[in-house]
C-alpha cells in the first residue's frame, strides 16, 4: 500500500483570477480541502486549497502559489495527492484504487491470471485492468462483488470469478 492517495486532479482554469477547476475523487467532493496540504505525484510541490464554489464538472478552487489565469492553465492535468494518514479508514468491502494496483489476480481455482495494473471508472462503475500472466494484451474486468468476490490486501491478491465471454 502506498502512503499517498490521488484525491483529485486539476481539469483547467476557472475565470481570469487564477482559480482552477478541480475534479475531486473523494466520496464527499468538498472533503478534499480537509486532506491538505496536497502534493504533486512526486511530492516535490505542495498546495493548500480553498474551495470557492461549485462549478460544472467539479469545484472552483484557489491554490497556493497560483494567482493568474496562465498559472492556472499550466496546472491542467495535475493530479493531487494526500497522505493516507489524513484520509478516513474504509469499511472492509471498500478500497482505495492505489491499494488494488499491483495485486495478483487469481481465478477461483487459484491459477494466476495476471496483475492489476490500473483501475478505471468511466461512469458505470470501476474496471480493473489486468496484465495477463500469459503476456497477452491487457484485459478489463468489472470490479464487482460477483466478479471479484475476494480482495486480500495482506497477501496482495484478489480472486476473480471470470464471467463467461471474458476468458
Amino acid at each position: 500500500m502506498t502512503n499517498k492517495i490521488c484525491v483529485g486532479a486539476v481539469s483547467g482554469s476557472f475565470g481570469v483570477m487564477g482559480e482552477v477547476r478541480l475534479k475531486s475523487f473523494c466520496a464527499d467532493p468538498e472533503a478534499i480541502a480537509a486532506y491538505g496540504p496536497l502534493t504533486n505525484e512526486e511530492g516535490t510541490r505542495s498546495y493548500t486549497i480553498k474551495i470557492t464554489r461549485s462549478v460544472a464538472g467539479g469545484l472552483g478552487v484557489r491554490m497556493s502559489g497560483v494567482s493568474t489565469k496562465e498559472e492556472a492553465d499550466a496546472l491542467k492535468g495535475l493530479r493531487l495527492f494526500a497522505d493516507r494518514s489524513k484520509l478516513p479508514s474504509l469499511p472492509d468491502d471498500e478500497f482505495y484504487h492505489a491499494d488494488l494496483i499491483g495485486l495478483n489476480a487469481h481465478d477461483t481455482g487459484g491459477v494466476l491470471l495476471g496483475k492489476v495494473i490500473a483501475v478505471h471508472n468511466h461512469g458505470a462503475g470501476d474496471l480493473l485492468e489486468l496484465q495477463p500472466a500469459n503476456g497477452k494484451s491487457t484485459q478489463m474486468i468489472p470490479f464487482t462483488m460477483a466478479v471479484v468476490p475476494t480482495v486480500d490486501l495482506k497477501s496482495a491478491r484478489l480472486v476473480v470469478d471470470m464471467p463467461e465471454g471474458l476468458d
